[in-house]
């Protein structure tokens, strides 16, 4: 089973951008893409999301 995230629970994950650049990222597919509840309720699998953000840390770690 899937755990889902809603947009306001994304600053517990450490992820503080807005609604906008997060939409921004997502269109360029540098963003987990959101399941749709409703036409206007989206969450995120978390999951996905925590690949993400350890894709980021690998990504700095792999630089030094």
């Amino acid at each position: 089973m899937q755990t889902l995230i809603a947009f306001s629970e994304l600053p517990s994950k450490g992820i503080v951008y807005s609604r906008n650049y997060i939409d921004r990222m997502i269109k360029e597919h540098r963003f987990p893409k959101p399941v749709f509840l409703s036409p206007r309720r989206r969450a995120f699998v978390e999951a996905e999301l925590d690949a993400w953000v350890k894709a980021r840390v690998d990504q700095r770690d792999a630089v030094t």
